[in-house]
């Protein structure tokens, strides 16, 4: 899940809630979140605007998150993505798709900047070798 976290950030959901006060603003309602070539959803997204109000600093996903980039797709619980770093951390029943092959945890952070993800808590592998079975 590799992706420029610079890419300008598309968000669209049924309603949006906005706090001038706290720069913060909630989504609800078939979120969807795309940047480049990840999208992500989720029923509330927590949007946290930088103090200069010149982006965004971090999405907060939850509900049951699906992110989807190329051919990989993960779900959980909740997502946290710190769009400064281009980290993000999900957690919860955390399910990795990458082709035929599935991996869950109770927690993955990927780097989208260097395209790399670290799987923690019981983690469990299937990996399919892709022959023919008799």
């Amino acid at each position: 899940m590799q992706e420029n976290s610079n890419l300008p950030v598309e968000v669209t959901s049924d309603n949006l809630d906005v706090d001038q006060e706290d720069g913060t603003a909630v989504f609800t309602g078939n979120v969807k979140i795309g940047q480049g070539d990840m999208r992500l959803s989720a029923p509330r997204v927590l949007v946290v605007y930088k103090e200069d109000q010149s982006g965004i600093k971090t999405l907060q996903a939850t509900g049951g998150v699906t992110l989807v980039s190329g051919q990989d797709a993960a779900e959980a619980s909740r997502a946290d993505y710190n769009i400064e770093t281009g980290m993000i951390e999900m957690q919860g029943n955390v399910l990795l798709l990458q082709g035929a092959n599935a991996l869950s945890s109770e927690t993955m952070v990927v780097d989208t900047r260097a395209g790399t993800a670290r799987m923690s808590g019981r983690v469990k592998t299937v990996l399919n070798q892709g022959g023919d079975e008799e």
